[in-house]
């Protein structure tokens, strides 16, 4: 009989190596014969989302406190709206996971605080920045350059965002400089460089950038725009070290060589979704929401862009959860066709991880996209509305903007009612806006005046 040899240590230690080398390269695609340097396996969702989301982040966490509101029926009305009859409690420590089991008699639903994640930058801002900046210091990003409106929320994460890292932050702000600075416009002013751009001139917004950017760059410096330096990162990822000397060694010193980076209005680009899709995957844990509840998700729609970023998640780890998003800045048509350029744009960045993937197969209607329950032109408020948030801030502790965030908490109560009906429970994301109340304070100064008073009339 023919004796087979045993391998001796060493051989076993270089047999062992060999395999962790093949493992190694198999899972980062090298040993495909796709042109992408990815295997054609089919990956999971959890898989495609570990892909996704392995890189640097410039939140240190993507933890959001969870709060329940609970509804009671008011007992005298408070004003018109679907909010006038309703009362409020704030349960800061509700039951998650397993024990969110309500009774039928229950009517509640969640909300995910991530207004409390900065105090000057609103939450669904830090989410889109939070896979952008640590690429500003890899790729030694000295200047950014982006534009909105006056009282542009947008405009003031850039700027502290920026200020915070020592970068400079050159903001284009339409219209004229108001004659008192407050909210957003106030803050964007303090931390970064604003100059305003007539209507005309605003409104032809990629010119406008372009030209901006040139001139902040000069003759000997680089001007690229935010998915330019996310497609680089895919391809070419450096070491934090090295970076971050590069960046030291550039900081102080007024000569030399910038480089300019363009961000969209509103961030409204592909590298947002990542921020979203690592808010998900915390929510989705089985301690928190859990990924076999149904729920529908509400969130107020600037870009939309985190609504789209909710929805792909969601597809993406096979979540059983429906995205609802108040269509507040643009028609409905209007977002259906950003919410198509956004998964066009993702697509076309990360099909090297999307082949036999499900988001392959996905080009849209991944939200559910509804007016407001009082539709108007955007930035009014109606009669009535700051009387709600005030009573939402004194019940539940909670500030909410009659701009944008008033609309999920108003679309969450009345999916709230129809929840009981449909057995799911309702998750609203409250954005933040906060800031956004002093801009309004100075707008619509009779609808603030009661305040002085130290109540709203019972009816209006």
């Amino acid at each position: 009989m023919k004796v087979q040899r045993l391998p001796n240590s060493k051989t076993k230690m270089a047999f062992a190596a060999i395999i962790m080398k093949k493992a190694f390269h198999l899972a980062s695609g090298q040993l495909s014969n796709s042109p992408q340097g990815i295997c054609n396996v089919r990956m999971s969702g959890e898989e495609l989302m570990s892909r996704l989301l392995d890189r640097k982040w410039a939140l240190t966490s993507p933890d959001s406190k969870i709060h329940q509101i609970k509804l009671f029926t008011a007992t005298e009305k408070h004003g018109g709206g679907p909010l006038g009859g309703i009362s409020f409690l704030n349960n800061t420590c509700p039951f998650l996971g397993d024990d969110m089991i309500m009774r039928d008699e229950d009517r509640c639903f969640y909300v995910v605080r991530d207004d409390l994640l900065h105090p000057l930058v609103n939450g669904n801002k830090a989410r889109k920045m939070d896979a952008l900046l640590p690429l500003l210091e890899d790729h030694i990003v000295t200047d950014l350059v982006t534009c909105g409106g006056c009282q542009s929320a947008h405009a003031t994460a850039v700027a502290v965002s920026c200020a915070e890292r020592g970068l400079k932050s050159h903001l284009l702000l339409r219209g004229e400089q108001p004659q008192i600075l407050t909210g957003y416009n106030l803050i964007s002013t303090i931390y970064g460089k604003v100059t305003y751009v007539p209507r005309t001139h605003y409104a032809h917004r990629i010119e406008m950038l372009k030209s901006y950017a040139n001139l902040v760059a000069g003759n000997n410096s680089d001007v690229v725009w935010c998915n330019e330096i996310f497609e680089a990162s895919l391809t070419a990822q450096k070491s934090r070290a090295s970076c971050l000397g590069q960046m030291d060694a550039h900081k102080g010193i007024d000569n030399c060589r910038k480089k300019v980076l363009i961000v969209n209005e509103g961030a409204g680009d592909a590298v947002a979704l990542l921020g979203v899709f690592r808010l998900l995957q915390y929510l989705s844990q089985d301690h928190l929401l859990g990924r076999k509840r149904a729920i529908k998700f509400v969130v107020d729609a600037g870009t939309g862009t985190t609504a789209v970023g909710l929805g792909l998640g969601a597809i993406c780890l096979g979540l059983p959860w429906e995205v609802t998003a108040i269509a507040l800045a643009d028609t409905i048509d209007g977002y259906k066709q950003q919410e198509k350029n956004l998964i066009s744009e993702f697509k076309r960045l990360f099909g090297f991880l999307l082949k036999n993937s499900s988001l392959n197969e996905v080009d849209g209607e991944i939200v559910h996209w509804v007016e407001r329950c009082r539709p108007r032109k955007f930035g009014n408020v109606f009669e009535g509305e700051i009387e709600a948030c005030h009573r939402i801030a004194q019940l539940t502790g909670i500030l909410v903007d009659p701009v944008y965030t008033l609309a999920a908490w108003e679309m969450a109560t009345l999916l709230s009612d129809e929840k009981l009906k449909q057995d799911a429970d309702v998750v609203m994301l409250h954005t933040g806006g906060t800031l956004g109340m002093f801009g309004l304070a100075q707008r619509y100064k009779s609808s603030f005046h009661s305040l002085k008073d130290g109540a709203f009339p019972s009816n209006r």
